[in-house]
């Protein structure tokens, strides 16, 4: 079977995390880089990151590489890779995003027609034909340049991987899932330890948590575009992957997963996303303010996302998140972790992170505060008969 160079996008700051998750899944890091990581695998591999990855945007096929500077180079660039590996005669494709950093071509959308033109012009000799009607399947293509050197790549996703197939309907500002997902992961969190979101709006932490808490697959419910291209992933493929994903969902999980809100109509929003992911019966979401938020355990997790002015108005932040402050003093054994684009957040909570970490969430610059609680004694060993 064909190797690729697969490209896994992702949001900047997050790269760590995917490249641990990348790593467990089996699969070898060539390169990590701003907001990506890539990664050997061939189609076993373009089918098991699709569904497995919590993390990343999408999995993308790297087609090739080379130095631009010129429209002219950009053609001769594109139309010298080998097109015709992954695109039939019939295949449909087109340029759906073109990005350009730091370069002498930077407008979109004269990248994306001479690539389109290039790729014409690549396919006429091999396939013996003039005119591409394009009635078959999509194969979609990204490019990227950077300091002039341009990747060409086909996006094996098409829907954002962050679109898990649950969440049909949703709060203000919801936190995407791939990214809720991301923010976990950076926790010491388990499904032994008890988790409340205090701002669940829609449900996304929560629901992450679950699904992570019963090893469902982020893509098990699904479709991606790759899934009908038999040149790069065989149908029987898709088959087993999917297999492997429902071997490994385990139901019978306990676990201590909450969502509160104070508003009645995006709990039901959230009870509802629950359902489609089949963890309802994981979650016990509840109307309750933050002033209200206590717990009878210990050592829990709180992970959320509080309104930081896309929400709420400016002159109420600070007395919401110095009531974040008395949250955490009435759970002194808890863990807080919270992202937020407030600037004075750790100010109005009246206490400094032990970490903070930058994190783009779409273009609003954010940070991940984390407040690591004291960890639980450990179990004494039980002694052998």
């Amino acid at each position: 079977m064909l190797k690729f160079n697969l490209i896994a996008p992702c949001h900047f700051g997050l790269e760590s995390v995917l490249k641990k998750e990348i790593t467990d899944l089996g699969y070898d890091i060539k390169e990590v880089s701003d907001g990506r990581v890539a990664f050997e695998g061939d189609g076993d591999a373009v089918a098991r990151a699709n569904t497995f990855l919590r993390t990343p945007e999408r999995i993308l096929i790297e087609v090739g590489g080379f130095r631009a500077e010129t429209f002219d180079e950009l053609f001769e660039g594109i139309r010298a890779l080998e097109w015709e590996k992954f695109i039939p005669k019939d295949g449909r494709f087109w340029v759906t995003k073109a990005a350009s950093v730091n370069s002498r071509l930077f407008s979109p959308s004269d990248i994306q027609s001479i690539v389109k033109k290039a790729v014409v012009e690549r396919l006429k000799p091999v396939y013996g034909m003039r005119y591409f009607e394009e009635t078959g399947e999509d194969y979609p293509i990204r490019i990227f340049i950077k300091k002039d050197l341009v990747t060409a790549a086909l996006d094996t996703t098409g829907v954002s991987l962050h679109k898990r197939g649950y969440r049909q309907v949703q709060g203000e500002a919801p936190i995407a899932e791939n990214l809720a997902a991301s923010l976990l992961m950076l926790t010491p969190w388990k499904a032994d330890r008890s988790f409340v979101d205090p701002f669940c709006g829609s449900g996304t932490f929560p629901i992450e948590a679950a699904m992570i808490a019963a090893g469902i697959a982020p893509g098990l419910n699904r479709h991606f575009t790759s899934e009908n291209w038999p040149k790069v992933v065989p149908p029987k493929l898709w088959l087993d992957v999917r297999e492997e994903a429902r071997d490994m969902i385990r139901m019978d999980v306990s676990c201590d997963i909450q969502g509160y809100d104070i508003d009645a109509a995006v709990l039901s929003k959230a009870r509802q996303n629950a359902a489609m992911a089949g963890v309802d019966q994981m979650i016990h979401f509840q109307r309750r303010p933050l002033s209200d938020l206590s717990h009878h355990g210990k050592y829990g997790f709180v992970v959320t996302n509080p309104p930081y002015g896309q929400r709420m108005e400016e002159e109420e932040l600070p007395q919401l998140y110095r009531q974040i402050g008395e949250a955490m003093d009435r759970l002194p054994t808890w863990s807080f972790y919270l992202i937020t684009a407030y600037g004075d957040a750790e100010r109005m909570i009246g206490r400094r992170a032990a970490k903070n970490r930058k994190i783009y969430n779409g273009m609003i610059k954010t940070y991940y505060y984390q407040f690591p609680g004291p960890k639980p004694p450990r179990r004494p060993m039980r002694k052998e008969d």
